[in-house]
This record gives C-alpha cells, structure tokens and sequence, in this order.
C-alpha cells in the first residue's frame, strides 16, 4: 500500500467514494446551495452524502418499494400492498392514472409470485390494511368505483431512477 501525503486537506473539495459497485458522492452544503435551508434559524451548513448505484430492473424495484416504505414508515402490509400496486401498474394498469386493487389483483399477484424462491404470503385482510396505509401517504386515492384506485404520479412511474434524500439533524441540547 502506497502511503500518500497532501500538501493540504485533500477533503475539502467534493469527492466521489466507490463502495462496492456503486459510488458515494459527499459534498458540503453551504450558503452557495439552496438545499436545506434552516427557515427559521437560516442555517445551511452541513454535509450531503449522494449514493449512485446502478442495479437491474428487479433490484430497482426492491430498492425503491424499500425506501417509499421506510420514507412513509409503512408497515409490512404497506410495504407489500405497495409491490401489489407496482406490479398491477407494470403488468395490468387500467390507464396512467388509475388501478384496480382489490381481491381478484392480490389472486393474480400470489400466483404470479408463487414460483419465486420466496413466495409473499399476503392475505386480503393484509393487503386492504395496506392499501389503508397507502391512502395515508397520499400514494393512492379510492375513486367511485369501490376496488379502483388513482395513482399519485409522484410514487408511481415508467422513469428509471430516482433520489431519496432523507435529512438527519440532531436536537440541540435544552438548557
């Protein structure tokens, strides 16, 4: 291992970190970037830490029900209602904005499953406690026809990337 020495700190700049197939982007947030701006207080100062990782189309969608479901704090039932609704919009979506979800889809989705190495068990109580969820986090919305649902583009969609973000700032200490 060659040792390097810098004339000056070599981490004050942006820098861009490999970790195992994907890169790390660290960068500082500052008064030049108009991100994550205290209202209140104005502070901007801080550290953005960018992960870019190219995965296939399975592991896409993995990762992306994973993070809506750690983002909107969903339960395993909204987490599964959640790759329902992903499946039915690839597979059998009635329009670009509206799905049906109901017991029919849940039967057409276990048995499309039920050859995988893990099978999701879903039963329909399961599956409306999360479509329950879903409507909570504004991811879908019931229309007149009971079962039907309207989509949030937001959520749902034919793109092939995106960035979740999730700001950690500690409590100041109460005097």
């Amino acid at each position: 291992m060659i040792l390097t020495r810098y004339k000056t700190n070599p981490y004050l700049e942006d820098m861009v970190v490999p970790v195992k197939g994907r890169q790390v982007r660290l960068s500082k947030m500052g008064p030049d970037q108009n991100i994550l701006v205290n209202q209140g207080t104005g502070e901007t100062y801080g550290t953005h830490v960018t992960t870019y990782k190219r995965v296939d189309g399975d592991q896409f969608v993995k990762l992306f029900t994973a993070n809506i479901g750690m983002t909107f704090d969903l339960s395993s039932a909204g987490i599964k209602a959640f790759s329902v609704l992903l499946w039915i919009v690839q597979h059998n979506a009635l329009s670009k904005d509206e799905v049906d979800l109901d017991n029919l889809v849940l039967e057409q989705f276990v048995e499309a499953h039920k050859d995988n190495l893990q099978p999701l068990r879903l039963s329909l109580p399961t599956f409306r406690r999360g479509l329950s969820e879903l409507e909570k986090a504004k991811i879908i919305a019931k229309t007149l026809r009971q079962g039907r649902y309207f989509i949030n583009p937001n959520f749902v969609f034919n793109g092939d990337r995106i960035a979740f973000t999730t700001l950690i700032e500690r409590k100041k200490l109460s005097a």
